[in-house]
């Protein structure tokens, strides 16, 4: 299974998207959408998970849940828009982890690309950046991987320019 994950898109979806997830299976956003035109966009391109974010309306909110947890290919999935970085998890994170024992946990708000495995959690913590225009960050980021029996492989960075571009 071929996913593409994106995050921040704060009401601009970078035409290049389309190129770099020509090949997913599904489409994860990790909140903070902006204009549902933007999701409405990705889900008819292809199939799409989505947490809403802190910017996110009341129409956004109804569709999508706060917290998103499923299994996919041998994998448990937790995904929500604010959950901080290990060790530091935003508020009810760390316990709610605990509780749930995912093997791939999921946000986005920071707007910094990182990924990273918690040892401590047993779990790899992945966050693709923001791929909007509005932010502090310098660079437009996505992620893309494939799971493959419960595991992360073939993950890849991908750079859409920069912040004002």
């Amino acid at each position: 299974m071929r996913i593409g994950l994106i995050s921040d898109t704060h009401s601009y979806l970078d035409p290049k998207v389309y190129e770099y997830f020509s090949e997913v299976d599904e489409i994860w956003h990790a909140g903070d959408i902006g204009d549902p035109a933007v999701i409405a966009s990705l889900e008819a391109f292809k199939p799409v998970r989505a947490v809403w974010g802190n910017i996110d309306e009341p129409s956004l909110r109804n569709k999508y849940p706060e917290k998103l947890i499923f299994k996919l290919n041998g994998l448990k999935v937790y995904m929500i828009h604010i959950g901080g970085t290990p060790p530091r998890f935003a508020k009810g994170v760390k316990a709610d982890l605990k509780l749930e024992k995912p093997g791939l946990f999921i946000c986005g708000h920071s707007h910094i690309l990182k990924v990273m495995p918690d040892k401590a959690l047993g779990l790899l913590y992945m966050n693709p950046g923001a791929a909007g225009r509005q932010g502090f960050h310098k660079i437009r980021t996505l992620l893309r991987f494939k799971i493959n029996a419960g595991q992360v492989e073939k993950l890849e960075a991908i750079e859409l320019g920069k912040r004002g571009q």
